[in-house]
């Protein structure tokens, strides 16, 4: 007998991840997936209760949601309220993408075991190549300058910064990088990019043509915003509220892209392989393959 997993709404990386389990052997159920191609080992379910009874493991998507209220449906016309559907959980495995603190709050006494896969280094570390690819897309997009030769400032040194860092340097680009903490300013001088302390970024904005930034909180200010040149590109890759004020930054007309989920966008095959040997990592761990 097939093991089975229920779905539950989700972008095209929920929808490969879908194909990649039959693939395997599993049989999936779904629900608030109803404008997805059919597929082999596939099963529609017709209410939330059908999809939860079908399985002990239920698969969301990534981020659960999009305004804390609603669950991400973008292939269907469902709308299905956390609300409504958390609760009914009882007993069973969830796991999905962002998962805010208000989940937990709805689940608390329930015996519902939640695992938030961006809690997950070995998905985030991955993730983040993706990330990084889409922003290069853009950047070569939105640009009338090659990437080659161009002033290039990455806000924040975490993961996706570092990656980007890596991909921007080996494409000839003249590689800035903010961080605060000197540790990380000691490591990107020994990579061979161009360290920038947050107290002294003001002095060097008038020089670039392109800033990324990975920082969840306000960095690009009016006062910081008033310093660039008029055609330097903001990508924002930041979750909210983003790093970067946007409505200053339109009113002054400097061309600002706040570029979210990018791995679901430029690359939802490859992303749903990363979601799938994540998912089986937590299936080993949890002793239900």
């Amino acid at each position: 007998m097939l093991n089975t997993v229920s779905v539950i709404g989700g972008d095209l990386r929920i929808i490969n991840l879908t194909r990649l389990l039959t693939n395997d052997g599993y049989k999936i159920y779904t629900y608030a997936l109803e404008n997805m191609h059919k597929a082999e080992n596939v099963e529609r379910c017709k209410s939330i209760d059908e999809l939860i009874s079908k399985s002990e493991i239920l698969i969301g998507p990534i981020p659960l949601s999009s305004n804390n209220i609603n669950i991400n449906t973008p292939f269907s016309d469902t709308n299905i309220t956390l609300e409504e559907f958390i609760p009914k959980l009882e007993g069973k495995t969830f796991i999905a993408g962002s998962i805010k603190q208000e989940v937990y709050n709805l689940a608390k006494g329930k015996n519902i075991k939640i695992i938030d896969l961006l809690n997950r280094e070995e998905l985030v570390v991955l993730n983040a190549i993706s990330t990084a690819e889409g922003a290069i897309q853009i950047a070569m997009e939105e640009t009338v300058r090659t990437i080659h030769g161009s002033n290039i400032l990455i806000m924040g040194f975490g993961r996706i910064g570092k990656i980007l860092a890596n991909a921007l340097h080996a494409m000839g680009a003249n590689v800035y990088c903010e961080a605060r903490k000197n540790e990380d300013l000691a490591w990107i001088k020994a990579y061979g990019y161009k360290p920038i302390n947050l107290n002294e970024l003001h002095k060097h904005l008038n020089k670039f043509h392109i800033i990324m930034n990975t920082i969840p909180s306000l960095v690009l200010d009016e006062q910081k915003l008033c310093l660039l040149n008029k055609d330097c590109l903001i990508i924002d890759l930041a979750s909210s509220p983003g790093g970067v004020d946007r409505c200053v930054a339109n009113k002054m007309g400097i061309k600002t892209i706040w570029a979210l989920s990018l791995p679901g966008k430029v690359a939802p095959l490859t992303s749903a392989e990363f979601i799938k040997d994540t998912i089986y990592n937590v299936f080993n761990e949890i002793k239900v393959l």
